[in-house]
């Protein structure tokens, strides 16, 4: 049986194939970098489960997370979102979505992706990511906080230190799986890997 970071529910397929498959995996493609941005935003004031089997209604809701169709939604298009039970149907939630999608848009022209810009909220230093167990992660860090600050500062929404440090989990910019957890090791090499590529 495979060893699994703490959080994760034991037996919940949908959970443990997520951390198994995409949790700490680094994403350099926009769309699903924009995907997370998403998520993680509506997230904020509720747990990632209900989130994650939301997962695929948003992906419907807000055309398949292409940042550029969802800019262009309408007060006709919250409207309809609003109604949406398989989402998180709070209004400024989805404004947000809307609006922070149009401010994605402008970070990718000035940086020519939003990986790019990503690139210097990372912690060059591997070993920061050694965990032992849950308690030693934190619930933020400071790279987490500039970035939260420097989004706000650029107009995002619903996304403070806490979400940000989530998205960095989810999106690869940390490996926040403990040691004993087998994905670990395999996440460790990969970034070993994109390095020496």
């Amino acid at each position: 049986m495979k060893k699994r970071c703490q959080w994760v529910p034991k037996g919940d397929t949908l959970y443990e194939k997520y951390h198994d498959e995409e949790w700490g995996v680094r994403i350099y493609d926009d769309r699903r970098l924009f995907e997370f941005l998403l998520l993680e935003s509506a997230q904020a004031g509720l747990s990632w489960s209900t989130i994650l089997r939301k997962r695929s209604a948003y992906k419907k809701a807000f055309a398949n997370f292409d940042p550029e169709k969802v800019a262009k939604f309408t007060r006709h298009d919250i409207e309809r979102l609003q109604k949406d039970s398989g989402i998180v149907r709070n209004r400024l939630k989805i404004e947000s979505a809307v609006s922070n999608a149009k401010l994605f848009l402008e970070v990718q022209k000035e940086y020519g992706s939003f990986a790019n810009y990503l690139a210097q909220f990372m912690n060059p230093f591997s070993e920061t990511d050694k965990k032992r167990s849950s308690a030693d992660i934190p619930l933020f860090t400071e790279e987490a906080e500039l970035l939260a600050k420097d989004l706000k500062a650029r107009g995002f929404r619903f996304f403070g230190p806490i979400i940000g440090y989530a998205f960095m989990q989810a999106t690869g910019m940390v490996n926040d799986h403990t040691t004993d957890c087998f994905r670990y090791d395999e996440i460790r090499k990969e970034k070993e890997e994109q390095k020496e590529a």
